[in-house]
């Protein structure tokens, strides 16, 4: 994906509050990072906090206007309809009736103990009921799902829902139900416009602390491209200072005119933030579902397969060519796999994206007094989509007619719902590493607690070739055959007799088809591992009754 590459601070964490750089795909600071970033949707609690009474905002009035009323209450009594008038405002109330509570039974898959799955739990969650007897919720309130249930409001039915697409990116899912009684007298949710700052926004939705539908209120504070937690991607999105609570993921974020300006799915939890939430902004929305119905599945949203630097200094201009009207960033390195490769080169430097002039920090205009990342104009795109890149190399301007596509990363930042891989010989268990697996392994603070060259790979690395993963050997079954190897855990394999590992496809079919005396595996840090082939997959068969394991080989890798 685009990026300026800076290098996230490892240690303690910053207690001073920063913001995202919205010209960076990287985080600034320690307290804006996945860890402080909570996705909203939980598993429904025993037990809420009492909630504390706190003095609101204060309402602001136009110097222009010094005796305009305030505002009206967004609600009454949670019908829908338009607000009486109160001093010659009118407000139209949310439409409701639309908004549902999600019930999900997820059953994920154990990364560390690949053969088998997690323990089943449950959640709920918030949604709301779009056109064409579709409902809209958040990618992680349904993800690794079993069963999906969706209860209207007032209703004391739960119906069975369908999931038709989940956006692991943009954390969207898409549902339908078939029971015709779940449609009767439901009016589907209407869309609104990118709201401006200060805007109103109430958010509606089934958070914890009570079984019925909630409402809070506040205003938009910013709007920039940011780090979505779900899907590690960076969109454009809302923050608002509505509270947004586990429970309120999914919920519609509604305008003064009862129109959908966004989805609730993460709040910022940290000791110096407060009211902190975010909201899934309706371009975003719109393009999910426009790319379901063009393509019929979710395809993801495009990226530039390159990492960039601003070119802010003077200096550096001038070294590299740049006219004095010339602004851009420079690409610095490009995903080997990504279509753009054979076009674009490192050191060029990228003047415009279809048309759209770039500036040296690496931002676009994007309304009256805004600016913002250019990935947003790449994010407006669609997978297969065309774009012009106007590009400076040698002091020549060049233009690429470049085919966008989804980016794919060497360790892999969510594992969509597909069951690991993994190969079993000797007790060794191989398996391939991704975000998720990280997490299994080392908990919600891999970044700190994990192998630092699995980390480094993590944060620069870049896929060679499509079909290149990064095996490790996860663990080690104790066994006799592997007397001395019982301590190697999460460590990649570099090469199997002499011959480089790419994936663990690969892997597997050469320990399987190989026929010669001895097994050797090459390791990072230069270990080795020798194992005598006939009794490594003789022990092999011992070892998988002992671990009640049902297979050697997961489904995937089996010819």
């Amino acid at each position: 994906m685009a990026s300026e590459g800076k290098r996230k601070k490892r240690g303690r964490k910053s207690k001073t509050q920063t913001t995202l750089d919205p010209t960076t795909s990287t985080i600034n600071d320690e307290v804006f990072s996945v860890n402080n970033v909570e996705i909203v949707n939980s598993t429904t609690p025993t037990s809420a906090k009492k909630h504390e009474n706190r003095l609101g905002r204060p309402k602001k009035r136009p110097k222009h206007s010094p005796e305009k009323p305030e505002k009206p209450p967004p609600l009454i009594n949670g019908e829908i309809g338009v607000a009486p008038p109160v001093e010659g405002v009118t407000r139209v109330v949310p439409a409701m009736d639309a908004v549902v509570k999600v019930f999900c039974v997820h059953t994920e898959p154990n990364l560390s103990l690949p053969w088998q799955r997690k323990r089943q739990y449950s959640s709920s969650s918030s949604g709301f009921v779009i056109g064409g007897r579709r409902v809209l919720t958040n990618a992680h309130s349904v993800e690794h799902y079993t069963q999906v249930k969706l209860k209207k409001r007032g209703s004391d039915t739960k119906y069975l829902a369908t999931v038709l697409a989940i956006g692991t990116e943009c954390d969207i899912a898409l549902l339908t139900v078939n029971d015709d009684d779940f449609w009767e007298g439901v009016s589907p949710v209407e869309f609104g416009e990118l709201p401006s700052l200060q805007d109103a926004v109430t958010v509606v939705g089934y958070p914890i602390g009570g079984d019925t539908i909630s409402v809070t209120s506040g205003v938009v504070s910013r709007i920039e491209i940011l780090s979505y937690a779900h899907g590690s991607t960076e969109l454009l999105g809302l923050q608002i200072d509505a509270a947004i609570n586990s429970g309120n993921s999914g919920g519609p974020a509604f305008n003064d005119k009862g129109e959908c300006v966004g989805i609730a799915f993460q709040s910022l939890k940290h000791e110096d933030a407060e009211n902190i939430g975010y909201v899934i902004p309706t371009p975003v929305i719109k393009h999910f579902i426009q790319d379901y119905e063009k393509n019929g599945a979710y395809t993801g949203f495009p990226f530039l397969g390159i990492e960039w630097q601003k070119m802010e200094n003077p200096d550096m201009r001038v070294a590299m060519g740049m006219k004095s009207d010339q602004k851009g960033v420079r690409i610095r390195r490009i995903d080997p796999t990504a279509p753009e490769s054979e076009a674009l080169q490192p050191s060029d430097i990228i003047l415009s994206f279809d048309g759209v002039d770039i500036a040296n920090d690496g931002t676009v205009p994007f309304r009256h007094g805004e600016r913002i990342g250019f990935s947003y104009l790449i994010s407006q795109k669609y997978t297969g989509d065309n774009a012009v890149i106007k590009v400076l190399r040698n002091s020549k301007t060049l233009e690429f007619d470049i085919k966008l596509s989804t980016h794919r990363r060497l360790i892999p930042p969510h594992v969509k719902g597909k069951p690991p891989s993994y190969y079993i010989i000797a007790g060794f268990v191989f398996t391939t590493v991704s975000v998720p697996y990280l997490r299994s392994e080392y908990g919600k603070e891999y970044e700190f607690e994990a192998p630092v060259k699995l980390l480094d790979k993590l944060l620069h690395s870049m896929p060679q070739s499509p079909d290149e993963q990064i095996v490790v050997v996860s663990q080690v079954l104790v066994a006799d055959i592997n007397i001395g190897y019982e301590d190697i855990v999460n460590t990649q394999v570099v090469a199997f007799n002499g011959k480089p590992v790419k994936n663990l496809k690969s892997l597997a079919n050469m320990v399987e088809n190989f026929d010669d005396e001895f097994l050797k595996f090459d390791l990072e840090y230069d270990q080795i591992v020798v194992l005598r082939t006939k009794t490594a997959k003789e022990a092999t068969v011992d070892i998988l009754t002992t671990h009640g394991i049902p297979s050697a080989i997961s489904d995937d890798l089996k010819p």
